[in-house]
């Protein structure tokens, strides 16, 4: 089964109370928890942003160059996301419009190309 990646930027998220996060994050987990009870949950986690950014790393003349900022020019940085591995890309619009749902801001799918792609 291929796996989904659904996930939300940072900056699509208004400001939140304290309060109002341990409801996102509550309303959430009830969520994953039906995700795990539907043996499709992989990964999830969130509360990203730029200020938990540690380093920025490129490769240059074949070594890697490590920079702690600044780092590559961006507006938007990921808030968090939840790896799936379902069948086709009905079931993953459904787990990732629960997710919109229950956290009410913009998702993100991305379906990860099948690894197979690069073996001969």
């Amino acid at each position: 089964m291929p796996e989904y990646m659904i996930a939300f930027n940072d900056e699509w998220v208004a400001e939140h109370t304290m309060e109002q996060l341990r409801q996102k994050s509550a309303a959430s987990k009830a969520v994953l928890d039906e995700m795990k009870a539907a043996g499709v949950f992989v990964y999830a986690n969130g509360g990203i942003d730029a200020s938990t950014a540690l380093f920025s790393v490129e490769a240059e003349h074949g070594d890697a160059v490590f920079t702690d900022g600044p780092y590559v020019e961006t507006k938007e940085h990921i808030g968090g996301f939840t790896v799936i591995d379902v069948a086709d890309d009905e079931a993953a619009r459904y787990w990732a419009g629960r997710v919109a749902v229950c956290l009410d801001w913009p998702q993100e799918v991305h379906r990860f190309p099948d690894p197979r792609r690069f073996e001969e």
